[in-house]
């Protein structure tokens, strides 16, 4: 049997600050996400950083916990029981998947456990970013690594590094954007706000920012937009290095101000849900540009559990696994779904 492992970045147990601090100091303890020495960062992590942090983030987690618990989490295990229907369908008894998160619960040590007991001799590790950074798609790879060198037989490894501008990717965030203009009107302006990344990542070499350009413009081309209509800009920039820019903030006030009333925001680097999308953009991105003269920010939802997303993905997940080699006595399903 093949195991497929999603994997996202991980959330805070609850909305409160003791949780928020175990989540930080993890998360911040990484070396791909922090690249500074560690005498210099261990007195600021854990000295302002985890003091007076935790309380102002766990206010802003509860601003949007869902009653199933983190929107992150939540909406990550309904993608994976989607896939897992998909592939019970179309591969039956060829595919296990399941979830793990980089930081916090369920560990990547919980989800890979879960795969060998399941009898999965080989495992397609999926980082759940469309885009590849260092500081999110390496760091999984890293804990996966570490968490071989406890075991004696491992298995057999693939890894899905990026899909920024795979067709069903970009179709999946079209139709979405599509779907939601139908529904509730079309603003002049998109804003397509991905993650933000120190601009020293990308001088070391990562991708990232080329890959979030490609997929903004591999979607504006599928939806059909004209110069004018859409900006792309960078969001969640922490401590005083330069980020990418522009930066989301900053560009909803430079608009409010050149007049646009109206704007649509969607985030395509963010497969479900999380802080950083419902918190950052919806709720306070729509104050800033309310407070600054707009009179409407509409944020549209991530991929999340739509079907939509859930038939497109498989179709991106399929080759990985279907050209894989399976048990003996395994048929491919012909029934459709």
């Amino acid at each position: 049997m093949i195991g497929v492992l999603l994997v996202n970045l991980g959330t805070p147990e609850a909305p409160t600050a003791p949780a928020v601090r175990r989540y930080l100091r993890e998360f911040l303890s990484d070396t791909r996400v922090v690249e500074l020495p560690r005498v210099i960062w261990w007195p600021i992590l854990n000295g302002p950083i985890l003091t007076f942090r935790p309380a102002r983030s766990a206010r802003n987690y509860a601003s949007i916990w869902m009653p199933e618990g983190s929107p992150l989490l939540v909406y990550s295990q309904r993608l994976a029981e989607g896939l897992q229907k998909y592939a019970d369908t179309h591969f039956p008894g060829g595919v296990r998947v399941t979830l793990a998160m980089r930081y916090g619960k369920p560990s990547l040590r919980q989800g890979l456990a879960e795969l060998r007991q399941a009898g999965c001799e080989k495992v397609l590790l999926v980082p759940l970013y469309p885009q590849y950074a260092a500081a999110t798609t390496a760091s999984i790879f890293d804990k996966v690594a570490e968490e071989f060198r406890s075991m004696r037989e491992i298995p057999e490894l693939r890894m899905l590094r990026d899909w920024h501008d795979h067709p069903a990717y970009i179709r999946a965030l079209a139709e979405t954007v599509k779907h939601w203009w139908q529904e509730n009107g079309r603003a002049k302006k998109l804003l397509i706000s991905f993650h933000g990344l120190p601009q020293r990542s990308i001088q070391l070499g990562d991708p990232y920012r080329r890959q979030c350009e490609k997929t903004t413009a591999l979607l504006v081309r599928e939806l059909g937009l004209q110069q004018g209509e859409w900006v792309q800009t960078f969001q969640s920039r922490f401590g005083a290095a330069k980020w990418l820019e522009p930066y989301t903030d900053k560009m909803l006030i430079q608009l409010a101000k050149e007049g646009v009333e109206e704007i649509d925001a969607l985030c395509p680097g963010f497969t479900a849900d999380c802080v950083e999308t419902l918190q950052e953009i919806a709720l306070e991105g729509k104050e800033t540009f309310l407070g600054a003269g707009g009179k409407a920010l509409r944020y549209i939802p991530a991929l999340n559990d739509n079907p939509i997303w859930i038939n497109a993905f498989s179709e991106i997940l399929t080759p990985s696994w279907q050209n894989w080699e399976l048990p003996e006595n395994f048929a491919v399903s012909t029934q459709s779904g």
